[in-house]
């Protein structure tokens, strides 16, 4: 059983920030559910799959920023799995952490030298994990320089001030209004569950549910109405922001 404890406010804002999709392929049960539990609680968007098979398949839709492979799978192994993505996504970079509980030193070598970014031996802290994911993440994406506004149209979205603008004129959106708001603004054309979404918002709130995300997004497309067509409803998913066509001069 997984032992974890919160490694901060600090730093799970840093993970907040960062929201990378993982792919995660581990056929262990119980080690899979508690790793895809502690992820997503550190705001990260988690795929798990048992096969390498179904891995294959799942990369194409979901496409992963990161994949977590375990190495000793039934029926095609991580190393296999490896080869095969890299062959069906040459111009790709893959980011690869190995998950195995070998710890002979030519395996490690031989993962590292052709396919990963890292390899951890099992078993493992889940503090260790998380730090060795951001690491990979900040060498291969360098991080940028967050955004002090966000303009859509007529929509100006001052973070600094924490203000929220449309046509020059202030708008009143509730907290959780303007974190659902940011959230979608900070990733346009990006389509967010309703349940990322109420991870976002929730804070120390358990109270607050799905149901209430889209009252509360029913709420801001009321108080964004000159935009009527800026919060899209992704049918049987969430929802995201698509941002207006610039008008030609």
């Amino acid at each position: 059983m997984l032992c974890y404890t919160s490694v901060g406010k600090q730093h799970h804002r840093q993970t907040i920030m960062n929201t990378a999709r993982i792919l995660f392929v581990e056929d262990d049960i119980s080690l899979q559910k508690s790793l895809t539990y502690i992820l997503e609680k550190e705001g990260f968007m988690v795929k798990p799959t048992v096969s390498a098979e179904e891995a294959l398949t799942l990369h194409t839709t979901f496409r992963p920023d990161l994949i977590l492979l375990d190495l000793t799978l039934p029926g095609m192994d991580g190393f296999t799995f490896c080869r095969q993505l890299q062959s069906a996504y040459p111009n790709q970079a893959c980011r690869i952490i190995m998950l195995t509980g070998r710890g002979l030193i030519d395996e490690v070598v031989k993962g590292l030298e052709l396919f990963a970014d890292d390899y951890i031996t099992k078993p493992f802290e889940p503090r260790i994990l998380l730090a060795r994911i951001q690491a990979v993440l900040r060498r291969l994406s360098p991080p940028q320089r967050p955004l002090e506004a966000y303009v859509f149209g007529p929509l100006f979205i001052d973070r600094q001030a924490h203000e929220v603008l449309m046509d020059g004129t202030s708008l009143t959106l509730t907290r959780s209004e303007y974190e659902l708001l940011m959230a979608l603004a900070g990733h346009p054309n990006r389509v967010f569950t309703r349940e990322n979404l109420l991870e976002r918002v929730r804070g120390s709130s358990y109270d607050i549910t799905e149901r209430t995300i889209d009252y509360q997004i029913s709420g801001l497309r009321r108080k964004l109405a000159a935009l009527p067509d800026l919060i899209e409803t992704v049918r049987g998913v969430g929802y995201k922001l698509r941002p207006p066509l610039q008008k030609k001069t």
